[in-house]
């Protein structure tokens, strides 16, 4: 059997605004309701579905792999809203982004603190 993730959960402060910034910056479908979550569709068959949560939300990661073009959309819309990012996961080099792996990567925030990537090769090189 092959095992393949389907969905992941991630918790928001306000719901309907998280999912409509991931669909914004990664340029992905309207996220349609689904029961208590926003169902944000990712290209390979997974989502992400957003819930309304309350109280201190733990930090997550998500990181998204993306081809050259859309790392340079999405890198672009990060630009034009004026959001912070970082080429590590420690926050620590603001403004620039990785060439890890041989490939392109930065971090971001959401509205709720989970650190977002986008990489345009896997870890260890895609190998």
């Amino acid at each position: 059997m092959s095992v393949h993730l389907n969905h992941t959960i991630m918790p928001a402060r306000d719901r309907d605004a998280t999912a409509a910034f991931l669909v914004d910056l990664l340029g992905l479908e309207p996220a349609p309701e689904y029961g208590p979550f926003r169902v944000v569709e990712l290209g390979n068959d997974v989502s992400i579905d957003v819930v309304q949560a309350d109280g201190d939300l733990p930090s997550l990661h998500y990181a998204f792999l993306v081809s050259e073009d859309e790392f340079d959309q999405i890198w672009g819309r990060i630009k034009e809203r004026g959001l912070t990012y970082w080429a590590d996961p420690y926050h620590r080099r603001e403004g620039q982004i990785n060439t890890n792996d041989g490939g392109r990567g930065l971090y971001w925030s959401d509205p709720n603190g989970h650190n977002l990537e986008i990489i345009t090769v896997p870890y260890g090189g895609g190998a």
